[in-house]
């Protein structure tokens, strides 16, 4: 079974082998006009630069030197699809004006804040703060690591729109990039509603070796969020793309959840007061446990948990994060700095710079397949609703999908 997303409305998009089966999805081709006049209704008029990273941006912008070098395939990505796009029709299309490419310097971390030198494409030296968010009424950053964060606070501050694109693959510009915003919006909020003022979330994550972690969040019934993928109006608004989830920032968390780590060790996060105090070695390296444990006692926020996230869309994973997160049935915890989804952990309360992250934790079949979602459920008043199982959407899910339709 497979579909096309034209029209928009199709109903097979809601059987259950296309909500469970991913990979029987088909998506249309990627465009570029489609894409930024459905994420950012209006575009008439407004002046749209994008952002790039490298580690030596000076060198590397200057009369575009990356396309002629050995790696880069973000940036090459931004380049081909989201320039040259601009420049060969999509700014008359959409009635916008600029299209420019500038450089910042890599921060090497998730949601840091950003320097504010900024390069052109001629080699000069600029402000990020007096040349681009002060000019330019959209911002487009596809960069290596996420930078919505940081966006999210300067866009108030200076009034413009934006997206953070960080991670930009083929897979992504294919599918997340390829789908209807309209739809994700209306199927987010969907879940959104189903999930909104839940009391607490339980998360059961069963290890090979037979036992099964419990990890509680609580939520307090407060309202939930979403990222949806629409920045429409001229409210200052920054979306993350590829969007489709619904998240909270919990108030409390306790329990035992699983971890693995870069190097592929894996470890049993101990979580107290909203914390992770302990990491536990279940197989792999020792050292990477150690330099785990080190860095919480050196700098306890940078365990304190600022999110909980679950997807909406039918997507095939990608290999990055920023589109394997928004997966139905699979579900995120998040360290560190959440100001940007309101929460009250701010880069300020880190002892160090670089340590006010905000970094996703994905449990997914391709991500963490040393251990399974049994089952994820919700407290809400008297009401108690299974949410994934094996990571795949329960019924409760999915009945709220196509719900109202």
């Amino acid at each position: 079974m497979s579909i096309v997303l034209t029209p928009p409305s199709l109903p097979d998009y809601f059987r259950e082998e296309i909500l469970l089966h991913p990979e029987n999805r088909k998506f249309p081709p990627f465009d570029l006009v489609r894409l930024l006049g459905t994420v950012f209704a209006p575009t008439e008029g407004c002046r749209v630069c994008i952002l790039i990273d490298f580690d030596e941006p000076e060198a590397h912008i200057k009369d575009y030197a990356f396309l002629k070098e050995e790696g880069f395939p973000v940036q090459k990505n931004a380049y081909q699809h989201f320039y040259q796009g601009l420049q060969n029709g999509a700014l008359d299309e959409l009635g916008m004006t600029g299209g420019e490419m500038f450089a910042f310097r890599c921060t090497h971390g998730s949601n840091l804040d950003l320097a504010d030198e900024v390069w052109d494409t001629r080699g000069n030296l600029l402000s990020l703060d007096r040349d681009i968010y002060s000019n330019y009424d959209l911002i487009l950053c596809i960069s290596t690591f996420s930078a919505t964060a940081p966006l999210t606070a300067k866009c108030k501050e200076y009034g413009f729109r934006g997206a953070t694109l960080h991670g930009l693959n083929d897979v992504i510009l294919n599918s997340g990039l390829a789908v209807d915003y309209h739809e994700v919006s209306a199927d987010t909020e969907r879940l959104r509603v189903a999930l909104t003022n839940a009391d607490s979330i339980e998360i059961d994550f069963a290890l090979e070796d037979g036992r099964v972690l419990t990890a509680w969040l609580g939520l307090d019934g407060q309202d939930a969020q979403k990222s949806h993928g629409l920045c429409l109006g001229k409210t200052p608004d920054i979306a993350n793309l590829p969007a489709g989830e619904v998240y909270f920032v919990p108030c409390d968390a306790r329990g035992l959840f699983p971890m693995k780590y870069e190097d592929g060790t894996l470890g049993v996060l101990e979580v107290e007061n909203r914390c992770i105090i302990h990491s536990t070695l279940i197989q792999g390296n020792q050292e990477t446990i150690d330099a785990h444990n080190a860095r919480l006692a050196d700098d306890p926020m940078t365990g304190t948990l600022g999110e909980l996230g679950f997807g909406t869309q039918v997507l095939p994973v990608s290999g990055a994060d920023i589109q394997d997160e928004k997966v139905l049935g699979t579900c995120h915890l998040a360290t560190g700095r959440d100001d940007h989804l309101g929460g009250d952990i701010l880069p300020s309360m880190f002892k160090k710079h670089e340590n006010s992250t905000h970094d996703d934790i994905l449990f997914a079949p391709h991500k963490t397949p040393n251990f399974n979602i049994s089952q994820v459920r919700m407290y809400r008043g008297e009401q108690t609703e299974i949410l994934i199982e094996n990571f795949r959407p329960a019924r409760y899910l999915i009945d709220a999908l196509a719900a109202n339709r």
